[in-house]
């Protein structure tokens, strides 16, 4: 994995502020560019399976987003700090336990991925740019792989 430059975290800190000033608001952006681009990932979360919308302020969706979120946050300053990303057993384990059990399969992550950069997006506006994007891009699939990596151990 290639490092992470001063500039690509710098634009992720400032991008993740934006992110969380409101980001119940956010977690349903997130949600509802997933599902509209795979409506199937519906029935990978409890809180949306069977149901024909997205609930607003609901705090499994916004937990459920943040997680996504803050992996992602941290990965790039890991990335930055150590030139990798990193997450620790038994944490790692569980995720990819997690997403095997769910039936989450490679093309998922590309979903959320797409789902992830468009909520970016959303959130810092006129702040946007392509390195911001492939700095959340750069980010993501660092701790994509890892996840995919342990769901193949498992």
């Amino acid at each position: 994995m290639v490092g992470f430059s001063e500039k690509e975290e710098a634009l992720v800190k400032s991008s993740w502020e934006d992110l969380t000033k409101t980001f119940p608001e956010y977690s349903f952006y997130f949600f509802t560019m997933l599902v509209g681009s795979a409506p199937a990932v519906k029935d990978l979360f409890p809180f949306l399976k069977g149901s024909n919308e997205i609930p607003k302020n609901n705090p499994q969706l916004e937990a459920q987003a943040l997680k996504v979120f803050k992996l992602t946050f941290e990965s790039a300053i890991q990335l930055r700090e150590k030139g990798g990303v990193v997450i620790a057993d038994p944490t790692l384990k569980q995720l990819s336990s997690v997403h095997v059990q769910k039936g989450v399969i490679d093309a998922h992550f590309e979903v959320v991925k797409e789902a992830l950069l468009k909520t970016v997006k959303e959130a810092v506006g006129a702040k946007w740019s392509e390195d911001l994007n492939n700095a959340w891009a750069k980010a993501y699939d660092g701790v994509a792989a890892l996840i995919q990596k342990g769901m193949k151990e498992i």
